[in-house]
C-alpha cells in the first residue's frame, strides 16, 4: 500500500511538472506586426558562443510565450521575460550555426492570445572574443569617485570586479579616477590601466609581475594617458595629455572634454624607460594604435595656434570647437625602435569634422574610427558616429548599419576581426552601453546587438554607464584588493631618454 502510494506520488509530481511547463497557445489571432521588445533582439546577428538573447515582451501583455525553434530543435518559455536555459540556448546555437533561430512571441492580453509576426536570430560561425572588461561609472559630473573596472564573460552572465576605485579612497578626500584599461593581444596577462590623483600612477601587469609606475617627469605633459600595447614588443604607447573640462549652458553637448596640450610617448616596460615620439607645439596628438603588424602607429592630431605667447586655457576654451582631428601614423622599425616621419591617413578637417580613436581590424584591412562634429571625447558628442577606412583603397565611409541618431564612440574589434564592441547612447541619450556588431570580410556591419543580460530589464535600472569596452581572451587574475595594495604603495620611477 506504502509503494502504491509512493507511486501515484511520484506519478503526481510528474503530472503537475508538465502542466506547468509553458505551452505554445492552441487558439490565438495572427498580427502582421512584429513584438516590442527590449533589448531589440529582432534580425540580429550574433555569434555561435554568445549568452542567451534574453528579452522582455513590451506589448502591454498580461503573459507571453515565446518559441526559439533550429533545425528541428525548440526551446519554449513562458513570461514576459523569455530566459532561455543557458545549456540549452548553447546547443540550439550550435545546430543553427551558419543558419538562423526562428522566433515566435505569443502575447496575452485579457485573456485573448496574439502571435506576432516571427522574426530571426541569425547565428555566425564566427565566435568572439570570450571576455569584455569595461568601466562602471555614474554618468554625471561630480561622482566619478565610486567606479569599477568589472569583465564579463559573454559566453554566460558570469561577472566579477578587477578593480574598485574606491579602496584608495581616503576619509580626507583628495579622490582618485581610474581609467583607460587595455591589454596587449587581448591577453589579460599583460594589461594596464592608470590612475589620477590621489595614489597616481600606473599599474602594468605582464606575465605575472604587477608593479606600479610613476611614469610624471619634468620633461613630460603628464604620465601617460591613452594607451596603445606593440602587439608583441614590450612597449606602450601613449598620449599625454593636460585634459581640461568645459560645461555648456546651451549646446546639446552639455560637457566638454578637451586638451590644452598632448603629445606622444612610448614606454619600456622592461627598462622602465620612455621615450618622446611627437612633440610638436602646435599639435595635439592623441589616441595612438599600432597596426597589427607592429610596422607602424596610427594616432590622432588636431593642429591649434595659441593667439597667446604660451597655453592659455582661457583661449582653447573658449575656441575648443575649432579643435578638428586628423588621423596619422608613422612607421615604425621593431629591430631597430625607430620611427619615420608622419603621413596623413584621413583628413577629417577638410569635411569640417574631427576622427578620433582609430582602431585597426585583426587583419589589417579596416580601420574603425569615431567621428564628431569637433573635438576629442565623443562619448559625449550627440553626433558622433563609427567610420570604416579601407586601408588597401584609402575609401572611408559611415557605418550607417551601426549608427544610431545618438552618440557612437568607443570602439574594440574581436580578435578573429569579424566582431566590433562599441559604445552607444541611442536608447536614451545618457546612459552608454556595449553593442556587438558582426563585421563580413567585405567590411559591412550586421545590425547590432545590446550585450545580453540575465535579467533583460536590467540595463533599464541600472544607473551605470559601461565606459572603454575591451575584449580579452579570459579574465584578469588578480583582486580588487590587490590591485588596491599596489596603487597605494610606492612607484617605479621612470627613465627619460630624447626623441627617439
Amino acid at each position: 500500500m506504502k509503494h502504491a502510494i509512493g507511486y501515484l506520488l511520484i506519478a503526481l509530481c510528474c503530472l503537475l511538472a508538465a502542466c506547468s511547463r509553458p505551452q505554445v497557445p492552441q487558439h490565438y489571432t495572427e498580427s502582421r506586426l512584429l513584438p516590442k521588445l527590449y533589448p531589440d533582439y529582432v534580425d540580429v546577428t550574433v555569434p555561435v558562443n554568445i549568452a542567451p538573447l534574453n528579452f522582455e515582451v513590451l506589448n502591454g501583455a498580461d503573459d507571453a510565450v515565446v518559441r526559439f525553434a533550429a533545425e528541428g530543435e525548440e526551446i519554449i518559455c513562458g513570461g514576459l521575460k523569455a530566459r532561455p536555459d543557458i545549456d540549452d540556448w548553447h546547443a540550439l546555437a550550435r545546430r543553427a550555426q551558419g543558419k538562423a533561430i526562428s522566433v515566435e512571441v505569443y502575447a496575452q492580453k485579457d485573456g485573448r492570445w496574439t502571435r506576432f509576426r516571427p522574426f530571426s536570430i541569425y547565428v555566425s560561425a564566427d565566435s568572439i572574443t570570450p571576455w569584455l572588461s569595461y568601466r562602471l561609472i555614474s554618468p554625471s559630473y561630480v561622482s566619478y569617485e565610486e567606479l569599477t573596472l568589472n569583465q564579463r564573460c559573454l559566453e554566460t552572465f558570469d561577472e566579477w570586479v578587477f578593480v574598485d576605485n574606491m579602496l584608495c579612497s581616503t576619509e580626507k578626500g583628495g579622490g582618485q579616477c581610474v581609467n583607460c584599461h587595455s591589454f596587449q593581444q587581448y591577453n589579460p596577462e599583460r594589461m594596464q590601466f592608470h590612475a589620477r590623483q590621489t595614489n597616481a600612477g600606473t599599474l602594468i601587469a605582464y606575465d605575472g609581475r604587477v608593479e606600479k609606475v610613476c611614469m610624471q617627469h619634468d620633461s613630460l605633459v603628464s604620465a601617460g594617458v591613452y594607451p596603445a600595447w606593440h602587439p608583441w614588443l614590450k612597449l606602450i604607447a601613449y598620449s599625454t595629455n593636460r585634459t581640461m573640462q568645459s560645461f555648456h549652458t546651451v549646446d546639446l553637448n552639455k560637457i566638454e572634454v578637451f586638451d590644452a596640450e598632448s603629445d606622444l610617448i612610448v614606454y619600456d616596460v622592461e627598462r622602465h624607460e620612455v621615450t618622446t615620439i611627437e612633440q610638436r607645439p602646435d599639435e595635439l596628438e592623441i589616441f595612438p594604435c599600432w597596426a597589427p603588424d607592429g610596422k607602424s602607429l596610427y594616432y590622432c592630431s588636431a593642429h591649434f595656434k595659441y593667439e597667446a605667447d604660451s597655453v592659455d586655457l582661457e583661449e582653447i576654451t573658449l575656441r575648443a570647437q575649432e579643435l578638428k582631428y586628423n588621423i596619422y601614423r608613422k612607421s615604425f622599425n621593431p629591430e631597430t625602435l625607430e620611427f619615420g616621419e608622419r603621413e596623413l591617413v584621413f583628413q577629417a578637417d577638410s569635411l569640417d569634422k574631427s576622427a578620433t580613436l582609430p582602431r585597426i581590424s585583426p587583419d589589417g584591412r579596416w580601420l574603425m574610427f569615431s567621428l564628431g562634429q569637433w573635438g576629442c571625447f565623443h562619448i559625449w558628442h550627440h553626433d558622433a558616429d563609427l567610420w570604416l577606412m579601407d586601408l588597401t583603397t584609402g575609401e572611408a565611409r559611415p557605418l550607417d548599419e551601426c549608427n544610431s541618431d545618438d552618440t557612437e564612440s568607443y570602439h574594440s574589434w574581436s580578435d578573429n576581426g569579424r566582431w566590433v564592441v562599441f559604445s552607444s547612447r541611442r536608447y536614451d541619450g545618457v546612459f552608454t552601453r556595449p553593442f556587438i556588431a558582426h563585421i563580413n570580410a567585405d567590411g559591412s556591419g550586421s545590425k547590432p546587438f545590446e550585450l545580453p543580460m540575465e535579467d533583460p530589464d536590467c540595463h533599464r535600472q541600472l544607473l551605470k554607464s559601461y565606459n572603454v569596452p575591451e575584449l580579452m581572451r579570459g579574465p584578469v587574475t588578480f583582486t580588487p584588493q590587490e590591485a588596491a595594495r599596489i596603487m597605494k604603495g610606492e612607484g617605479t620611477p621612470i627613465n627619460y631618454k630624447s626623441q627617439r
